[in-house]
């Protein structure tokens, strides 16, 4: 569903959803947020993530994207919460199995991919470590300023590689398992949100083409970044889930 981008003054004023997003580069937290959002077909509004904006960072609590704020509710800022505050707003399409048992693994799976330590938390460490090391990865200065600000030390930098490559290695798997039983999808028979994360989460590895993800080169070269134990463990089947995804359910081109 498409959503126009407003200044932070006009989305703090206005009524409704607004998510403060990272703009510029396919973030996946981000991009997650806006695909459950673009399924449901909730109307919403976004304001770009500004590092030196005092409204926002008071508005929302912190300097950081995806925060989604439902009329004067508190900010929601992880991926759960905003999940959850979706399922709320719109039950249907449901993006979490009724089933207890399956509910259960949608959410531990969606943690592996987004929580801490999970792949995303992963790969950025692993991006970080590249990029302070001149082997790829973010710019110098990029890869300091995160450094800091997500704990970033040498040991757990060197560590972030076979981190990676084991919740790859698990993602494929699971795809893998559930394509010999006869399901496109991670949990069940049906469309859940860890099939958009997975999806969005992809792009810290393999960003969409050009013409689908309009991104700066410096930013493309950086999230494209494979060592020979990466790029090994980037089964093709997530790749084809990915495109799959976007083919089918997701919002194309990205709007950054």
């Amino acid at each position: 569903m498409p959503f126009e981008y407003v200044n932070a003054d006009e989305a703090i004023a206005r009524r409704g959803l607004r998510m403060v997003v990272v703009g510029g580069v396919p973030s996946p937290w981000g991009e997650a947020a806006k695909g459950i959002l673009h399924i449901k077909a909730i109307d919403w509004v976004a304001v770009r993530l500004a590092y030196d904006s005092e409204p926002l960072r008071a508005w929302t609590g912190q300097r950081s994207g995806p925060v989604a704020i439902h009329d004067d509710e508190r900010p929601r800022a992880g991926w759960a919460e905003i999940l959850l505050l979706a399922e709320r707003l719109a039950p249907t399409p449901a993006l979490l199995p009724p089933d207890a048992a399956e509910r259960a693994l949608a959410f531990g799976i969606a943690h592996e991919i987004c929580g801490e330590d999970g792949l995303g938390w992963a790969r950025r460490l692993q991006l970080i470590h590249a990029g302070l090391k001149g082997a790829g990865g973010f710019a110098p200065k990029v890869a300091t300023y995160l450094a800091k600000k997500y704990g970033y030390g040498p040991e757990a930098g060197a560590a972030a590689g076979a981190r990676v490559v084991s919740l790859l290695g698990m993602l494929a798997s699971r795809l893998k398992a559930q394509r010999s039983a006869g399901s496109r999808f991670y949990v069940g028979n049906a469309l859940s949100a860890v099939d958009i994360y997975s999806a969005t989460f992809m792009a810290l590895f393999s960003p969409l083409p050009q013409a689908q993800c309009a991104m700066e080169a410096n930013s493309r070269a950086a999230m494209e970044t494979l060592d020979a134990a990466t790029a090994a463990a980037l089964d093709p089947t997530l790749l084809e889930h990915r495109d799959m995804m976007y083919g089918e359910r997701l919002e194309l081109p990205l709007a950054l």
